[in-house]
Formats: structure tokens, sequence, C-alpha cells
């Protein structure tokens, strides 16, 4: 996208919400709404029409929801579309997140009304889901995500899996869910090392997250809990509104949950959990660093790196947003550089070469 004023589409069933969402990206003065659709019929007639640089699309709406409106966008003519949801409504977050795995670029919740006193949050989240969507890579969405499909079978519970001594640690943000649901599923059940994630994303869809996630693989996905041990075969989620890291010792390492301050504006950020694995897994670490936008997660490759561990970075080509990758790549460099359909085989067969003593 250049740096014309770029044109949005703003798509909701209430004729208030059109208006006031319209009104806030006019009033950026650097987008141009060129039209309005009360719902997914209407949408994608007016983005065949209109031709709208980015779309906004409300998720739930009568006749065609905004899921399905989406996947009909990006199947036929690909643009970024940033989703709008309102608060408290399981059923929307489920959507949303079904929304981002398909290729929305980002979610914001709606304003609760007119001088609601999250009007001026909702603008600032707005105008950064919009400006990012004018660098977002639309080529690392085109493929399809793999469709959930449970891998669990009915055996009797294997035993407790033992402490983690070894780790892989992922972060992730814009374009996030979509990439971890081409890399967790296809993780082997038996990868003889933990998984910790910090996916810059609030409480109620971390949740959401994990039980999606865990449905498709074959690992064990869940939020991660403060106190527990880190075990081996098992992938951990940090809770959205908490930093995660670890403390301890190979083997018998544990998660800490904490509420301090945001780094790069975020809680969970990812650089927390990065310096403690460097400091506690050294050379038993791989570090991996997913689509995103800032800088999240650069130093702390840097410092696993340092320690002895190994870097993994998604490449521009299937990046979503090229913002986080980028700046790992400039502070850390990296021991690979991977498509995101490349990067499960290439986490595979680390740990399973660390497995045999063979290098580090």
């Amino acid at each position: 996208m250049t740096d014309k004023t770029a044109t949005v589409l703003v798509v909701d069933d209430s004729a208030f919400m059109r208006k006031l969402i319209a009104e806030m990206i006019e009033s950026s003065g650097a987008f141009r709404v060129v039209g309005t659709a009360a719902d997914g019929i209407e949408a994608l007639q007016k983005v065949r029409s209109l031709k709208p640089d980015i779309v906004t699309l409300d998720i739930e709406m009568p006749r065609l929801n905004g899921l399905q409106a989406l996947e009909q966008i990006m199947a036929e003519m690909p643009r970024p579309v940033v989703m709008l949801s309102a608060a408290g409504s399981d059923l929307g977050n489920e959507m949303t997140l079904r929304a981002l795995e398909r290729g929305a670029l980002e979610f914001v919740r709606k304003p609760s009304g007119p001088v609601s006193i999250d009007l001026s949050t909702v603008r600032t989240r707005l105008m950064s889901a919009l400006e990012a969507a004018r660098t977002m890579n639309m080529g690392g969405v085109r493929t399809p995500a793999p469709a959930a499909s449970p891998v669990h079978s009915d055996a009797a519970p294997k035993k407790s899996p033992d402490g983690a001594t070894r780790v892989v640690a992922i972060a992730s943000s814009t374009g996030g869910p979509r990439a971890l649901a081409e890399i967790i599923p296809h993780l082997p059940e038996e990868l003889g090392a933990a998984v910790v994630i910090v996916q810059h994303m609030p409480g109620e869809f971390t949740k959401l997250l994990a039980d999606r996630l865990r449905a498709m693989s074959r690992l064990w996905v869940a939020e991660a809990m403060d106190g527990k041990l880190l075990r081996e075969n098992r992938v951990y989620i940090a809770p959205g509104g908490y930093h995660m890291t670890v403390s301890g010792e190979p083997g018998n390492a544990t998660i800490r949950l904490d509420a301090s301050p945001t780094m790069w504006g975020v809680r969970p950020a990812a650089d927390p959990l990065f310096f403690s694995i460097a400091g506690t897994f050294g050379r038993a670490a791989i570090g991996v660093v997913l689509t995103g936008m800032g800088r999240d997660g650069a130093e702390g490759l840097r410092r696993i790196r340092d320690a002895g561990g190994r870097a993994i970075v998604q490449d521009r080509e299937s990046s979503i947003i090229y913002g986080m990758p980028q700046a790992a790549l400039a502070a850390a460099g990296a021991d690979n550089i991977a498509a995101v359909n490349d990067i499960a085989p290439l986490i595979r067969d680390l740990c399973a070469v660390a497995a045999r003593g063979i290098g580090a």
C-alpha cells in the first residue's frame, strides 16, 4: 500500500456504530471512508464495487456474519481486514480468534457508546490497526491455515512428563494466531522440549487460543499457571495481562507470572520471557520470533544466542507484519530464517539433534 490516503469500507449492522467508526477514521486525516455496509452480503458487494484498501468488519451480523464475509473476501479479493467486536460475548470472542486464524490482520473492541470513557482508547487502537494495514503483507495470508482436526486418541494417558531440560520460546504478535496454528499442530508428541509462547493478546483471548491449539495439536497446550513445573512435551501460553518468566534450573524450572509494568507497551511481552530462558536454559534454548509489529523479542533473542542457544526468525515473505522479525534479525541475527510452514520441522529437527547430544 502506498503513502496515498488509504480508503476504508466500514461494515457494521448498527447504523449508529457505522457512523461513529466512520467519523473516527475520517477525523485522522490519514484514511478516507469510501462506503459503509450493514451486513456481510452488502460488504461483499461494496468490496467488489468500491475496491477499498482496507475493510473494518463487524463480527456478529445478520444474513452473513463477519467470519463468513472474511473468508469470502480472503478467497476472492484479499485485502487487509480489521475485525470489530463487542466486549463480553463468548461467541464473539471465539469468532474473533477464528477470524485472526483465517487472515484478519487485527481486532479492535467497539466503543460502548458515543461518550463512553473507552472512546479515546478505541480510537487509538483503531488507528494503530489501520496503520498496520498499510504495511500488511498479503502474501503471508493467501495460503489457508490448516483446519482444526483433533489428533488425540482414546488411549490411556501417558505418565506425567518429566521436567523440561530443553525449551522452545516463541514470540508473536500481529498475525501470530495464524502463524501459531501453522506451527504448533505440526510439532511431534514427543518433542523432547517444553514450548513457551508469548502472543500479544488480551486475557479473554489467550485461553481461547490455548484451547483451539490444543484441539489441533498432538502436544498438550494450556495457559500457563504461576508456580507450575515446566514439563517437556507441553505448550504453555502466557495469559493476557501477565508477563511470563521461568526460574530455577533445567529439569526443575518453574513458571512465574507477574503483573509488573508493560514492556514495549504490552503485557505479556516476549523479552522478559526470553531473558529468563537465556539465563536458565542457555545452550538448551531455542528462540523463535514470528510476525508482529514493533521490536518485542529482539533483545531477548540476542541474549538467547549469546547464551549459546539457537535462534529462528520468520521470513519476510510469510510474515503478515515483518516488524518483529526484522528487529530481531537486526539485533540478534539468526541461525535460521524460515517460512512459517518450515518452522515446525525446523524446531523438531533441532530438538532431535539436541536429544542425541550433537551440537547444542
